[in-house]
């Protein structure tokens, strides 16, 4: 073995070498020994023409083998194209033995050339599968045990990159389709998947990988419902449409997605409801570099649009989505001009001159804070941004004359139990009450959950705390929340955009709830390891309660009531929710803006409760500054300071 790794170091020119000498050993021993098993007789060695013929066949036979491109080959990956060129090599060499023998008169039996074929074919094409067994046997034992799930094309093509890889060596395909089951395919047996538990134990397998890129969300589900109890790890294969554009390769795998586990397929969007706010348009997007709003940015590029304004608070989200789309723009040879601009949505001067300026036709409103327990700490900015600041570009963009107006809403804004989901419902009073009032801007609001993926998101933090070894946290053994992934929830707010009249409240089809103590406990299992709790005191990783933090709610709701329609998308539906006028909205925002001026933490959450808004606080206030003034009451000075710095003058 130590001979063998020594040759596989050598130089390459060294190894061509190596191999052409021991070819021409062969093609000697395949010469003679043919004319012995057809003499038996070792007479032919006495001959001179016998020489002749052979003198005449072995350079021109390596020749052959040299143009076949068979010691350019490398031996470990030894290929169909490899086993070509050496039957080809050898059928030429047989070729060359019979005009040599014709040439110098010498009589040779007539099968004695095919038998000389034949033993080249075993010699040189056998030491080349010898040599690549031994490697391949050393290499194996380096490598650690995994099952494939999925006996397809992609299965398959995984099989054979694992081969050659340093990582893991197959064991076997498991597959659900019963005609496959007890064949072997590409030498790995296919077996059902009750038998896995057997096959983990027995081959000491770590992992399974899932090779079904092309598979539907639920299939995906259902298959990781049958594993996701086993003790080994579950990785999957990237997507096929990843691995054909080349962004991607096959055998990199990653972690089983969560929208896996939900079992949930998107529905292909509609190109009319797509392309018709966008298509041509120019296109303001406001947080454009948020989770939501940079998806969105990604999917209004590809819909060619003739302007994208990116307007963002901070500098960093927006320098990477400006490039991020740049870049597309440029491998795409794209014409849209793309234009990063920074500034608050609370200034209303300068997002009315950024829609006038460049003659913003459709605004995705996705600016806000929605981080429940920091609003709940931020009272006050948390309702400048999201219900001044909504107000203040829904106003610009009357002012600018912009066609159409699309709020991102939240399930958190129905029946709020906190001050973002408040927020939230405010924003969407002001923007029905303003659809009332005129006619030019035609407003929308689009309401759904938690999207996959998100800043903050609890699958990322889940999968952080297992690779830390746990704990797994999360605040409530009974909690609840809806899921969607970003690319949909995109795709599904541009379309029920294009279906608003005015002042419509959209709701978007989040499918069933999903109990976060299962989403965790799915993903420890798929990660290889066990649950540590009562019952398995000797598991992997616990899984522990902190409580509910401020404002957060069990569970929560996409309607305020019933009274709710279906549209012209399936996923999306149209909710005939409680408004205000405007001339009744109007002392509302003025009096809560007098409070935020003043810091009157007690006047905003009266304001609020007042409001048509359901909100019902679980706690008091949590504001950071309020509390801390509770507790170290303010100098008269600090207060007249307070009032000085805070008058509207100074704002």
């Amino acid at each position: 073995m130590s001979l063998i790794k020594s040759v596989l170091s050598l130089p390459r020119p060294y190894k061509r070498a190596i191999s052409l000498l021991i070819d021409s050993v062969f093609l000697f021993c395949a010469f003679w020994l043919a004319f012995f098993m057809r003499l038996e007789s070792f007479s032919p060695l006495f001959n001179p023409d016998y020489w002749l013929i052979f003198a005449g066949v072995l350079p021109l036979s390596l020749l052959a083998f040299v143009k076949l491109g068979l010691y350019r080959a490398v031996l470990r990956y030894m290929n169909v194209q490899v086993v070509s060129a050496i039957i080809a090599g050898s059928f030429i060499s047989a070729v060359f033995f019979v005009l040599f023998s014709f040439l110098f008169t010498a009589w040779t039996p007539r099968t004695v050339p095919f038998i000389f074929m034949c033993l080249c074919l075993i010699f040189v094409g056998g030491s080349r599968l010898f040599v690549r067994m031994l490697i391949g046997h050393q290499r194996w034992h380096k490598k650690s045990s995994v099952l494939i799930y999925g006996a397809g094309s992609s299965g398959r093509q995984l099989a054979t990159a694992l081969t050659q890889g340093p990582e893991y060596h197959a064991v076997a395909f498991i597959d659900d389709d019963k005609t496959l089951h007890g064949h072997n395919i590409q030498g790995l047996r296919v077996y059902c998947a009750d038998e896995i538990p057997e096959l983990i134990a027995t081959n000491n397998v770590e992992k399974i990988l899932l090779a079904m890129p092309s598979a539907s969300r639920s299939r995906r589900k259902d298959v990781l419902s049958k594993i996701d109890s086993l003790g080994v790890q579950v990785l999957t294969i990237p997507g096929m449409a990843d691995i054909v554009q080349g962004k991607t390769k096959l055998e990199e795998f990653k972690d089983v997605g969560v929208e896996d586990l939900l079992g949930r397929d998107a529905v292909a969007p509609k190109p009319e409801l797509m392309n018709a706010d966008i298509a041509g348009k120019v296109v303001m997007v406001t947080g454009a570099g948020g989770s939501i709003g940079s998806e969105l940015c990604r999917q209004i590029i590809q819909l060619k649009p003739t302007k994208l304004v990116l307007f963002d608070l901070s500098e960093f989200a927006l320098y990477t989505i400006d490039k991020e789309l740049n870049e597309f723009k440029q491998a795409h040879d794209l014409t849209v001009d793309i234009f990063p601009l920074m500034g608050s949505v609370q200034r209303v001067n300068r997002i009315e001159t950024v829609m006038k300026s460049f003659a913003v036709q459709t605004v995705y409103h996705t600016a806000a804070y929605k981080h429940v327990p920091l609003v709940e700490h931020n009272v006050v900015e948390g309702v400048r941004n999201n219900i001044f600041g909504t107000y203040r570009a829904a106003r610009a963009a009357i002012n600018a004359k912009v066609e159409t107006f699309v709020l991102i809403s939240t399930d958190k804004a129905v029946r709020p139990t906190n001050i973002m989901g408040t927020t939230k419902r405010m924003a969407e009073l002001i923007l029905q009450a303003l659809a009332k009032t005129q006619d030019s801007t035609r407003f929308c609001m689009v309401r759904f959950g938690n999207v996959l993926g998100s800043s903050g998101s609890v699958v990322p933090l889940f999968r952080k705390q297992i690779r830390a070894g746990g704990p797994v946290t999360l605040t409530h053994p009974d909690i609840t929340r809806y899921f969607m992934t970003i690319p949909e929830a995109a795709q599904l707010v541009i379309q029920a955009g294009a279906m608003g009249k005015g002042g419509d409240v959209f709701v978007l089809d989040m499918g069933d709830s999903v109990k976060i103590i299962d989403l965790a406990s799915k993903i420890i299992h798929l990660s290889g390891y066990s649950i540590k709790d009562a019952q398995n005191p000797e598991g992997d990783i616990e899984i522990k309660c902190t409580g509910l933090r401020p404002g957060e709610k069990l569970y929560e709701e996409l309607l305020i009531g019933d009274n709710v329609t279906g549209t012209n998308h399936e996923r999306i539906m149209s909710a005939q929710e409680v408004m205000l006028d405007w001339h009744e909205l109007e002392p509302l925002l003025d009096k809560l803006d007098n409070a935020c001026h003043e810091f009157d933490h007690e006047l905003i959450r009266e304001i609020l409760l007042k409001a048509p808004t359901g909100f019902n606080p679980t706690d008091g206030i949590c504001d950071l500054v309020w509390q801390q003034n509770e507790q170290k009451p303010l100098r008269t000075a600090d207060i007249i300071e307070l009032k000085v710095a805070n008058s509207p003058v100074n704002l």
